[in-house]
């Protein structure tokens, strides 16, 4: 198997629980996985904290399932994400990118993995969500705020949105997460 970047750190409670539930959910429903991608690393709490400490890492552990970490910027053409083959992907993860990003990204990145995940394969997402044009909790709709207040372009993206976006790009919402933020599981149809 070959791996792209998907350690997450473990210094908290929460992110043990969200590993779980990301491996749990992951393995329940996909165990064939070859090759997956994670977009959006974040500060790193997901893998760690720069693209030299995550090649670090690698070569520490002497990870040679783990490619070295790129940098991708998803509201480019695919076409320009380092070298990524179509249908080349079993699994992507993009983690708490959508709503601190402008929404060209978020399309960007639909738009993307509708070419690189292989039939059959999984995009998961996981962040904190609208529905409807409702944010719940308070403390979500205030993350919203703040969001908005430090720039228009970020916000909590309404799952409506991500749905449409998804259809046109072969991927259909599975699962979700019951929580303040939420885990997308979005499938690869076989034909697009």
């Amino acid at each position: 198997a070959s791996y792209i970047n998907y350690a997450l750190n473990v210094n908290t409670e929460l992110h043990f629980r969200t590993k779980l539930f990301f491996m749990g959910t992951l393995f329940h429903l996909y165990s064939d996985i070859d090759i997956a991608l994670e977009i959006s690393s974040g500060t790193g709490q997901h893998v760690t904290h720069s693209i030299s400490s995550i090649e670090s890492y690698r070569q520490y552990h002497k990870l040679h399932n783990v490619k070295p970490p790129i940098y991708l910027d998803v509201s480019q053409s695919w076409e320009n994400w380092g070298g990524i083959q179509t249908k080349s992907c079993d699994l992507i993860v993009n983690i708490n990118m959508m709503h601190i990003s402008p929404l060209a990204c978020t399309t960007g990145l639909l738009n993307g993995v509708g070419k690189i995940l292989k039939p059959q394969g999984l995009l998961l997402t996981y962040g904190p969500y609208a529905f409807n044009g409702s944010i719940t909790p308070q403390s979500n709709a205030d993350f919203d705020h703040s969001l908005r207040y430090r720039n228009p372009e970020w916000g909590l993206r309404d799952v409506s949105i991500l749905k449409t976006l998804g259809q046109g790009n072969g991927l259909r919402l599975e699962v979700d997460m019951p929580a303040n933020n939420k885990c997308f599981l979005f499938h690869k149809d076989s034909v697009v």
